[in-house]
């Protein structure tokens, strides 16, 4: 097959800005004084708290789980003294329970982690139920506890795996500084993956403007003497989205309301690959991530290697604080990522970034009627009419946005950003979606 240039139809081009932070390696964040660790930060069932007030914890130890099939644990951070369980927003925007722990400073492990030296022995399944104990999620921002994506894609005649290190939102460089400086640990992941579902094969698509992740890959991929194909993806957004990837990498095409493994495809995050590996090899749990800190906003931008319950503020101040009086901070990237109205904000599993701009930068900007010009339905990866379900939205008119498939919106924002009267087109149809949703629940 083609393995370069490979794309879908529709999307936009757009400017990275990921030379604020594209050259600086991963540093690790010294554990702050208190950690907010959200017993739900996963799709799924929340988990309930396995501690109380004033217990010890260390590093790795479970902390909350649930018997819910769709869920994922959640693990201490830091070791120390469990000073309450308090309710907390995440960076979505949801209000969860928090185990506050105050570390001691010591950063003790838990006698629980500890690594694995029959890893080639394991079966499927047990590889399986050491990704559901160390609470694995998909790191790209969805979320999606992976043991039950697994899990639930056998059933799928899975065929082809791919690793998704499209990276495509702007500002963003976490996978890109993962992939090359893990770049053993991403291929291990892989590699357990293809174990799971008995392929010899698997893809790991990166956009072309990160040739530096894509030669480092393809370097290590040819040791291992499996068949690992490391493709090249045209830069453009959203090209990290799931079924996008599986699109350009295969040319199938996911169904409506379908799933990738209804094209008998199963696609992971270059993150998650390396915490697979963590977790198999090293019986690490998923208590630590990578994020990018950028953005004009912020006076040192930086990838940084924080731990799941550190507040936004904390790691503000790790990288010199605010250039300047913020206009805005976004967690994750800055087009579908969610703005925050706090610094108390703790990272989860699922935050890929924090954003920073400046008050220049988010200056409101006129609206205009609606031109007719089209470019929204030629970016929309979906096939839409952008601008006929917003303008029916704004109206109110919800059941002609049904009519319109408003539901099939990923939300990318690719409408919003090309619009040249400003339109809040993904807003809009966002609103759209609720409506739908509320009213078929009330019927």
């Amino acid at each position: 097959m083609r393995r370069n240039n490979l794309t879908f139809k529709g999307g936009v081009r757009l400017n990275g800005n990921r030379e604020l932070s594209r050259d600086k390696s991963i540093e690790v964040v010294q554990d702050p004084k208190f950690v907010y660790i959200p017993l739900h930060q996963h799709v799924g069932a929340p988990c309930k708290a396995l501690v109380k007030v004033g217990d010890n914890v260390k590093v790795g130890q479970k902390i909350g789980d649930s018997e819910a099939s769709l869920t994922a644990p959640v693990h201490a951070s830091v070791s120390g003294v469990v000073k309450g369980i308090e309710k907390r927003y995440t960076p979505d925007g949801y209000n969860v329970e928090c185990v506050v722990i105050e570390s001691d400073g010591l950063n003790e492990t838990h006698e629980s982690v500890k690594p694995r030296k029959d890893v080639e022995n394991l079966s499927g399944e047990e590889i399986v139920n050491i990704i559901r104990e160390a609470g694995i999620v998909g790191m790209g921002g969805a979320a999606f506890p992976t043991h039950s994506k697994m899990t639930t894609s056998k059933d799928g005649n899975i065929d082809t795996i791919i690793l998704n290190g499209a990276e495509c939102e702007p500002f963003l460089t976490c996978d890109f500084r993962v992939m090359l400086e893990r770049s053993e640990q991403v291929i291990s992941g892989l590699e357990l993956l293809m174990k799971y579902f008995g392929l010899n094969s698997g893809y790991i698509g990166i956009e072309d403007d990160k040739l530096e992740a894509i030669e480092k890959l393809e370097s290590v991929s040819k040791s291992t003497g499996k068949e690992i194909n490391v493709v090249a993806l045209k830069s453009k957004f959203p090209q990290g989205d799931s079924y996008r990837i599986v699109n350009s990498v295969t040319g199938r095409i996911v169904p409506k309301g379908g799933r990738c493994k209804d094209v008998n495809t199963m696609v992971s995050n270059v993150g998650t690959a390396v915490a697979i590996t963590e977790a198999v090899y090293e019986g690490k749990p998923l208590y630590e991530r990578i994020i990018t800190v950028s953005g004009n906003g912020i006076k040192e931008p930086k990838n940084l290697l924080v731990k799941i319950g550190t507040t936004i503020e904390d790691i503000i101040a790790y990288c010199g604080g605010f250039n300047g009086k913020p206009g805005k901070i976004i967690a994750g990237g800055p087009m579908t990522g969610h703005t925050q109205f706090t610094l108390d904000t703790p990272i989860t599993k699922g935050t890929t970034g924090i954003i920073v701009f400046t008050e220049a930068e988010t200056k409101p900007e006129k609206v205009y009627p609606c031109i007719k010009c089209g470019k929204c339905i030629e970016v929309c990866p979906v096939n839409l009419q952008p601008n006929l379900i917003s303008g029916f939205s704004l109206k109110g008119k919800f059941e002609n946005t049904e009519k319109l498939n408003a539901e099939a919106c990923i939300g990318c924002g690719a409408c919003t950003y090309i619009c040249p009267s400003k339109r809040p087109l993904t807003e809009s149809i966002a609103h759209a979606k609720r409506e739908i949703n509320a009213n078929r629940k009330s019927s």
